[in-house]
Parts: C-alpha cells; sequence; structure tokens
C-alpha cells in the first residue's frame, strides 16, 4: 500500500508560481509511475502530468507544456510538479497518483492505483 500526500498549494496571483510535492509513505514510490490531475469546481478531473519511475518518460497535457514541469527524486520517494505563469484557470485542486506505467501515458485516470487527498492551487487575477 502506498499513501501519497500533496504539498505546496496555495493562494498565488497570475503569472506567479508554485511548487507542489507528493511525497510517498508506507512504500516507496517503486517502481511505480507518478501523475498529476487536477479538478476544478464543476469540472470533470482532468490529466496534467505524468513520469516514469526512471524518469525517461513524460508527458503533459498539451495546453500546460512549457509552464508546468513534473520530476521526480526518487532518494526522497517525492515528484514535483512546477508550476509558472499561473493563470486563473488554473485554479483547481490538484491530486496525485501512482499506478505501474512506464509510458507513454494516455492520461486515463484508471491507470492509477494511489491517490493522494489533494492540495489546493488558487490563481487570482
Amino acid at each position: 500500500q502506498v499513501q501519497l500526500v500533496e504539498s505546496g498549494g496555495g493562494l498565488v496571483q497570475a503569472g506567479g508560481s508554485l511548487r507542489l510535492s507528493c511525497a510517498a509513505s508506507g512504500r516507496t514510490f517503486s517502481p511505480y509511475a507518478v501523475a498529476w490531475f487536477r479538478q476544478a469546481p464543476g469540472k470533470e478531473r482532468e490529466f496534467v502530468a505524468a513520469i516514469s519511475w526512471s524518469g525517461r518518460s513524460i508527458s503533459y497535457l498539451d495546453s500546460l507544456k512549457g509552464r508546468f514541469t513534473i520530476s521526480r527524486d526518487n532518494a526522497k520517494n517525492t515528484v514535483y510538479l512546477q508550476m509558472n505563469n499561473l493563470k486563473p484557470e488554473d485554479t483547481a485542486v490538484y491530486y496525485c497518483a501512482a499506478g505501474p506505467g512506464h509510458g507513454p501515458f494516455s492520461g486515463a485516470s484508471q491507470e492509477y492505483d494511489y491517490w493522494g487527498q489533494g492540495t489546493q492551487v488558487t490563481v487570482s487575477s
């Protein structure tokens, strides 16, 4: 069983940056891929990015390429999501999830077995 805990969310002005962290406990991330999803009020959960255990396979929602960067530090059992030039439409609860995929990633939430509780990101205009 893998427990995931997200942190780093908060309130930021448009154009600002945040770095989210997803820490694993209970057992390590090995050999799981980890993804970030987000869900805005009244909308369906949306794939943001995913990274394989090795870090060699990475996928992003096309519209976020260039602003968001996913990375991982397996020694620290932590995956990061660096979010730059944030926009009000990025406001959502961000979730991390772990699953057995190796990439390329389809973005389907069904591919992930473990989920965190989420962290709120609010971007003001």
